[in-house]
C-alpha cells in the first residue's frame, strides 16, 4: 500500500513509528504537513494539492492532526474521503472527540459511565453548578485545553466560584466536572484498535500534582484492567466512531468512568511501558480494511 502519514513533523516520535512499522510490513508512506495541502473542490475531480503540485493517489490516510489545527486538518481529510481513500479516523469522527462537551454528551447517551459533568453560561448559575457537581473540590476543564492546560483543580466552593467567574469573565468555555478522588491521581489510557483493547497502561500523577498527563511529569506503568473497564474503553470509542483511539478512565466508586476519547494518541508512552508494537497494530488493522487499489510509486532515492 502507499500510505500518507498527515503530521506536521515527521521527527515525533509517533510519527516516526508508523513510518517504521509501515515500511517494515512493505508498504510505501509519506509524511504530508497537513497546513500545507491546499484543494480544488470540484465536483467531477476532488484533488489536494502540495507545495506546488498535485498529491499521488494514496491508498490509506492516516491522520495524526493536533489539535490546534483541527478546523483546517479535519478539511484535508475530508478531501481525501471525497477522493475515495480509505481514511484511519474520519473526519467527523475526530471533530466529535475533539469538542470536550460534544463528546460527554454522545458516551453519556450511549449509557457510558463518566463523571458528574455541568456546563453553563450565566455567572448566576455558578452556586447551583458546584451543588449540582457535588461541590468541592471540583475540577474545572477549559474545552479547548489539552494535555492537562487549562484543567484546575478548586479546592473549596468559595475559590471555584472565583476561577469559574474568572473564566467566565474571559468568555471562555468552561465544564465543571467532579473530583474522582478515589483515584488518587492515577488515569488509565487505553489504547483501543477496532473493537479491542490492545494495551492499556496507568499514569501515575507527579507528587504535588492532580494531572496525570505525562507532559506534566506523571509516570507510565503497565496494567491489567478490568472486563468491565475493557468493554467501556471499547464502547467510548465507538460511540465517536474511531477505529483507534487512546481512551482515558478513572477507576471510581460507582466504575470506570471516561475522562476523554483522544483521536490521535500518542504511541511512545504506551509502547514504553508495555513494550508492544503499537505501531504496527495500526499499520496491520490499516492493511485488514484498506486493499491497495495501485501500484505504490517507487521509494524516493536518497
Amino acid at each position: 500500500m502507499h500510505i500518507a502519514l498527515l503530521s506536521r513533523n515527521r521527527h515525533l516520535y509517533s510519527t516516526r513509528r508508523l513510518i517504521e512499522a509501515a515500511e517494515q510490513r512493505g508498504h510505501t508512506a509519506r509524511v504530508i504537513d497537513t497546513l500545507r495541502c491546499y484543494m480544488n473542490i470540484t465536483s467531477h475531480r476532488p484533488s489536494i494539492h502540495y507545495k506546488g503540485e498535485e498529491l499521488e493517489p494514496f491508498d490509506a490516510v492516516i491522520p495524526r492532526i493536533g489539535s490546534s489545527v483541527t478546523f483546517y486538518g479535519c478539511a484535508v481529510l475530508r478531501q481525501f474521503e471525497m477522493m475515495g481513500t480509505y481514511v484511519l479516523n474520519d473526519n467527523v469522527s475526530i471533530t466529535r472527540s475533539r469538542d470536550k462537551l460534544r463528546s460527554l454528551q454522545l458516551l453519556s447517551r450511549k449509557g457510558v459511565g463518566l463523571p458528574v459533568t455541568g456546563f453553563a453560561h450565566s455567572p448566576d448559575d455558578i452556586p447551583d453548578l458546584i451543588t449540582m457537581v457535588k461541590g468541592a473540590p471540583l475540577v474545572i476543564k477549559l474545552l479547548e485545553g489539552t494535555q492537562g492546560i487549562g484543567v484546575v483543580l478548586a479546592e473549596t466552593n468559595q475559590a471555584a466560584e472565583s476561577v469559574i467567574q474568572a473564566f467566565m469573565g474571559m468568555k471562555a468555555n468552561i465544564m465543571v466536572q467532579e473530583y474522582i478522588k478515589e483515584a488518587k491521581g492515577a488515569d488509565i489510557r487505553c489504547l483501543v484498535i477496532g473493537d479491542k483493547v490492545v494495551a492499556s497502561m496507568k499514569r501515575q500523577a507527579a507528587e504535588g500534582e492532580f494531572r496525570s498527563n505525562l507532559h506534566r511529569g506523571g509516570s507510565a506503568s503497565v496494567i491489567r484492567i478490568t472486563p468491565e473497564e475493557r468493554s467501556t474503553a471499547i464502547r467510548a470509542a465507538k460511540a465517536m466512531g474511531l477505529r483507534v483511539a487512546g481512551v482515558d478512565l478513572l477507576r471510581s466508586n460507582h466504575g470506570p468512568v471516561i475522562m476523554e476519547v483522544n483521536s490521535s494518541p500518542g504511541l511512545q508512552g504506551i509502547e514504553m511501558a508495555t513494550g508492544k508494537d503499537i505501531a504496527g497494530l495500526i499499520v496491520e488493522n490499516l492493511e485488514k480494511h484498506a486493499a491497495p487499489k495501485r501500484k505504490a510509486p517507487p521509494k524516493p532515492k536518497g
